[in-house]
């Protein structure tokens, strides 16, 4: 559907959210650049500016030889295969899970850690919401959650909402044990409640034949629950 915008290759996209006008928005982080998660650049790229990591090593042989050209960006597919830029790396740093609510009126983004290669100061572990217009605009940009529980960052990564409009986030605590996992906010920002998982939580999504059961990807480990709702999607 997508692999690079005005001739530049895109990052390593992450996170995608189906509008019920079929159209596919997703986001662009760069986590993908980076040893752990993926490949840095090859030499002079800015996540390997010196050079001293051999960015091919342990990759197929076309892999390896990309240097970070774009932004942190969210973008749209457009049913018809356009390609456009809907948030800015200005407006969400490091832009990385992303949701809709129920009516489709209203995209969170979550803007995770700083990533590599950035320039700036880049996330700083929050989500953040737009309003969104019958031009498939998004506007009047809000901080949302600053994921931040008992003076605890519960850094956010995958988001969902659920038919209520409530926010199902991810949550990576680091070594604050008993607040990696998954926190939930309503429509307003205000905490509802946690899932405390033994490790990190790095995405989740409803599933199951009535939509009413959690799936969470933690670091090695695949966990689900009922809950007592069920997740919004297009249909």
């Amino acid at each position: 559907m997508a692999e690079s915008f005005q001739w530049k290759r895109l990052n390593s996209p992450n996170d995608v959210a189906v509008h019920r006008d079929g159209s596919v928005w997703f986001t662009d982080p760069p986590y993908g650049g980076q040893l752990y998660e993926g490949a840095p650049d090859a030499s002079g790229g800015p996540t390997n500016p010196a050079g001293r990591l051999n960015a091919r090593a342990g990759q197929p042989a076309e892999i390896g030889t990309f240097k970070r050209e774009l932004p942190t960006n969210v973008y749209r597919v457009d049913p018809g295969g356009r390609l456009d830029v809907v948030v800015t790396e200005d407006q969400v740093p490091d832009p990385n899970g992303l949701t809709f609510a129920p009516d489709f009126k209203r995209l969170y983004v979550a803007s995770t850690g700083k990533g590599p290669g950035d320039s700036g100061a880049g996330g700083k572990g929050e989500v953040y919401v737009f309003d969104v217009g019958p031009d498939n605009k998004p506007s009047n940009r809000k901080l949302f959650a600053d994921c931040v529980i008992d003076d605890v960052k519960c850094g956010p990564d995958g988001l969902r909402c659920d038919v209520d409009g409530n926010v199902w986030v991810s949550s990576n605590a680091g070594r604050a044990l008993g607040y990696s996992g998954v926190t939930v906010w309503n429509p307003a920002g205000k905490l509802l409640g946690r899932i405390r998982l033994p490790e990190v939580c790095g995405n989740l999504t409803f599933g199951g034949p009535k939509r009413n059961r959690l799936f969470m990807a933690a670091s090695q480990s695949i966990y689900a629950l009922y809950v007592a709702t069920q997740g919004a999607g297009p249909g």
